[in-house]
C-alpha cells in the first residue's frame, strides 16, 4: 500500500488513504515488538541467571547436592554451615504450626552437640570407670549403670532432670527472641572462650561442628539400642561384631 498511487484527487479519499496507512504501519509495530518480546523470553529462558553466587539455568530446577536426583528444597540455599540440600520428607518447609526451619535447625544443632557428650561420656565410664560418687555404677552397660545410681542415689538423676528444664527453659527463650529478631543463628549462645569465632576458618569449624554432630546422634543411638539388646557395653559390643565377622 506505500507504494500504491491514490486513485482519487478528492480531499476525503485522501485523507481515508493516510488514515489506512498510518494504521497499517501502528499494526506492523505491534506485531514486531510482540515478536521481539517472546524472542526475549525464550532466550531469557535459557540464559544461566546468578543467584547467590551460584550460576542456575531457569529451565530446569537447581538439584539437591545430596540427592541429584531430586530438587534442591527452596529454604535450603547453603547459607547454613553442613547444608547440602538432604531434606527428602520435606520438612525444611514446614511453617503452620509454630515450626519452621530455624526452630529445626536450633533443634539439630542442640541434639549434635548432646549427642557428641554423651557418646564420649558412655565410652569415658566404660574404659575409665565411673566418677567419683558413682562407684556404685560398676556396670559396662551404661543403659544398666543408670539404673544401678537410680537405684542407689536417685537424688543424683533428680538434680539432672531440674538442671536439663532450667537448660531448656534458657534455650527455648533464645530460640524465640532470636527467630523473632533475626539477630541470632541457631544455637549460637555466644560461649567463645578461645574466640574461634574470630577466627579465619570460623565456617570450616561450623561444618565440622554438625557433620560430627550428625554423625554423634547416630552413634549415641547405636550404643544405646545395642545397651539395651545386649546388656553390654559399647567397646564390648564392638569386640564381639568383629569377632563374629572376622575372616
Amino acid at each position: 500500500f506505500d507504494s500504491y498511487p491514490p486513485t482519487s484527487t478528492q480531499p476525503a479519499s485522501r485523507n481515508k488513504l493516510v488514515a489506512f496507512r498510518t494504521h497499517l504501519k501502528h499494526v506492523k509495530m505491534m506485531k514486531i515488538a510482540a515478536l521481539a518480546t517472546l524472542l526475549a523470553g525464550s532466550v531469557s529462558a535459557f540464559a544461566p541467571s546468578i543467584n547467590n553466587g551460584r550460576v542456575t539455568t531457569a529451565i530446569a530446577a537447581e538439584k539437591s547436592q545430596a540427592l541429584p536426583f531430586m530438587n534442591r528444597p527452596a529454604l535450603l540455599d547453603g547459607s547454613m554451615a553442613g547444608d547440602v540440600g538432604f531434606d527428602p520428607l520435606g520438612l525444611s518447609n514446614i511453617d503452620d504450626i509454630g515450626i519452621d526451619l530455624y526452630w529445626l535447625r536450633e533443634a539439630e544443632v542442640k541434639h549434635a552437640r548432646v549427642a557428641m557428650l554423651a557418646v564420649i561420656g558412655i565410652l569415658q565410664v566404660e574404659i575409665f570407670g565411673p566418677a567419683p560418687g558413682c562407684e556404685m555404677a560398676t556396670d559396662k552397660c551404661q543403659m544398666d549403670a543408670f539404673w544401678q545410681i537410680w537405684g542407689a542415689h536417685p537424688q543424683y538423676i533428680a538434680f539432672a532432670l531440674i538442671m536439663i528444664t532450667i537448660t531448656e527453659m534458657f534455650s527455648g527463650i533464645a530460640a524465640t527472641s532470636g527467630r523473632e529478631s533475626g539477630e541470632r543463628a541457631p544455637g549460637d549462645f555466644g560461649l567463645d572462650p578461645l574466640g574461634y569465632s574470630k577466627g579465619d576458618n570460623f565456617e570450616r569449624l561450623q561444618a565440622q561442628e554438625i557433620a560430627n554432630g550428625r554423625l554423634a546422634m547416630f552413634a549415641a543411638a547405636g550404643e544405646i539400642m545395642q545397651g539395651c539388646s545386649t546388656h553390654e557395653g559399647a567397646i564390648e559390643n564392638l569386640m564381639t561384631s568383629l569377632k563374629a565377622n572376622s575372616f
